[in-house]
Parts: C-alpha cells; sequence; structure tokens
C-alpha cells in the first residue's frame, strides 16, 4: 500500500501562526502592534490573546476537514470504515459544543476587563498631574489647544513622555475621527459636544495622528505629528511655541477654520521660524474650546457665514 501523502491542511495550519509571529514585523510606528504606550500595547496584547483563543476552534477544523476529504474519498479498495447508519457520538457531540462555549466564556471575561481597563474616559495609565490638550477638528486641519500653557498647535502635537495626556475633543465642522494608533484607539468627535480620550506614550518618539472619517478633498491629508518627549525637552518645546507663535485672536482663528489642507494653511499662516509641517500660536483666550462648543448650543442654528466648513465661511483655494 501507497504511504500517505502529507496533507494539504499542513499550509493551512502554518499561516496562522506565520501571522501571529509576523504581525510586529508587518507594522510600524504608526500601527498600535508596534506600541509606543501602555493603551496600545494592552490592545495588541488583547488581539493576541483573542486570536489565539480562536485559533483552538479554527485550526481543528482547517486541519480535520481536509484530512476527512481525504481519507474518506471514493477509491477502490478503501480502507476507511463505512458505517451508513452512524449518526451520533456523545463525545464528539459533546467537544463539539464544549469547546466553543468555552472559548467563548474566557473571551466574555476578557473582553469585560478590557473594556473598563480602555476604556477613553478613564485615566488607568500616566502619571499625574496629566497634560490638559483640547481638540478641535476642522477642515482639514487637528487644532491642539494647551490652556494651561497659553499655547496651541496644527500639525504637531507635543507630549512628555509617560505623563498622562488628559484629552478633550469636539469639531468646529463636520463630525470626525481622531486616531494616534500607536498610541491607542479612535474615538469619534462631533460639533457642539465634546469626548475624552487619555492616552499616554512610554517612550520619546514620533508618531502619526490622523482623521479616519471621510470628510471631502482634503481627508487623505489631515494628519499630524504625535511627538512623546522626555520632560526638559518638552519643556523647551512648550518655550519654542510661545516664542515663535502667532497669537490665535478672531481673525486668525478664521482663516485657520476654513476648508484648507495642511500645505495651504502653513502657506497663510506660517512664518520662517515655525517648523514646515506645523504652525504654533499663543493663546490669548483660554476659553476658545469653550466657545467653539458652546456656540452651537444658542436657540437658532448658525448663519452660514459663521459656520467653518462652508465656502460661505471661507472659499476652498483649490477643487
Amino acid at each position: 500500500m501507497k504511504s500517505a501523502r502529507p496533507s494539504a491542511a499542513l499550509p493551512v495550519l502554518v499561516v496562522p501562526a506565520l501571522l501571529l509571529a509576523a504581525m510586529p514585523a508587518l507594522a510600524d510606528s504608526n500601527s498600535f502592534l508596534d506600541p509606543q504606550g501602555p493603551v496600545a500595547l494592552a490592545q495588541k496584547e488583547h488581539l493576541i490573546r483573542a486570536t489565539a483563543l480562536i485559533m483552538i476552534a479554527v485550526i481543528p477544523v482547517l486541519l480535520l476537514v481536509p484530512l476527512i476529504v481525504w481519507r474518506y474519498r471514493r477509491r477502490k479498495n478503501s480502507s476507511a470504515a463505512y458505517r451508513p447508519k452512524w449518526d451520533f457520538s456523545p463525545l464528539l457531540e459533546t467537544t463539539m459544543w464544549a469547546v466553543p462555549v468555552l472559548i467563548v466564556a474566557i473571551l466574555s471575561v476578557y473582553l469585560w476587563k478590557a473594556t473598563h481597563r480602555l476604556d477613553p474616559y478613564a485615566a488607568n495609565f500616566g502619571t499625574d498631574p496629566a497634560v490638559e490638550v483640547q481638540v478641535v477638528g476642522l477642515d482639514w486641519k487637528w487644532l491642539f489647544i494647551y490652556p494651561e500653557l497659553g499655547i496651541a498647535t496644527v500639525g504637531e502635537m507635543g507630549m512628555p513622555v509617560d505623563s498622562q495626556v488628559a484629552m478633550e475633543l469636539t469639531t468646529d465642522t463636520v463630525m470626525q475621527s481622531f486616531l494616534i494608533a500607536a498610541l491607542g484607539g479612535q474615538i469619534y468627535a462631533m460639533p457642539g459636544m465634546t469626548t475624552q480620550l487619555h492616552l499616554a506614550a512610554s517612550e520619546p518618539g514620533r508618531m502619526q495622528g490622523e482623521n479616519t472619517q471621510y470628510n471631502g478633498r482634503g481627508f487623505t491629508g489631515q494628519k499630524f505629528d504625535a511627538v512623546a518627549m522626555q520632560a526638559d525637552d518638552f519643556q523647551n518645546w512648550v518655550d519654542t511655541v510661545r516664542s515663535t507663535g502667532r497669537v490665535l485672536d478672531d481673525a486668525t482663528y478664521r482663516i485657520l477654520a476654513q476648508r484648507t489642507d495642511r500645505a495651504e494653511v502653513q502657506q497663510a499662516l506660517g512664518t520662517a521660524d515655525m517648523p514646515d509641517n506645523a504652525l504654533y500660536f499663543t493663546l490669548p483666550d483660554a476659553q476658545l474650546f469653550d466657545k467653539i462648543v458652546h456656540r452651537y448650543h444658542g436657540d437658532t442654528a448658525l448663519p452660514r457665514a459663521d459656520q467653518p466648513g462652508t465656502t460661505s465661511y471661507g472659499q476652498e483655494t483649490s477643487q
């Protein structure tokens, strides 16, 4: 009798294991698979744990189905038992139901714990005192306001390593989705409403942040650099922003809030003292964020001329 050929299921079995092992290599500093903070690290561990548990049920199926098809295929002089009246096996039935039920139960416990631990409103990571950052989504850029420090930036968000970053988010245009993948999950923001997000960075580095909610022609360019620095470097960065920034008054904010992408607003408001990919501002009004939110709470709708995101507020410079 000829020896059995290797199972065709072997490559199917090996692929999931290779993918799990290769995840860090496939990722970069813009992915939670290469975490730069405790929140993203917890998310990565949760994904790997959940995937490993699910593979307990998936791998046997991927392995046994091809083996069964091969063993019981129609052929002459087959050694496989032929049992046309067989219809039930207590052991097989118990195994088929018990294993998935157990996996679901374990995953439910993990999910419950992870949901509470990774609650974006909870300050579970990073050291106090927190760095307060107010985030405003605009077309097509993000404005970061540091009310306690009296500064604001566009295109660059600085933070000290190991410190808790407490963010309050809104938009002054359509709904947007805020994400710094290497630090934590995304969260939506809407005009006239606020939400919160707490993150922390474990080591110095530069990570990409972005808007993941499509909002027009400048969507693909609505990105920024999240820069984690040591405490002394962060203070130097704050001093640089203060010394080189423009005053963020009403006239400047109106230019900033127009439907312009990062390159266009950089050309309109950038100076030789600023980086090529960021705008720095000083903050004369520490209540700017609250004013942006509260002006949507009136009895009547905002006139189009006072609503960022409309052409009446500021004509787009390119289409």
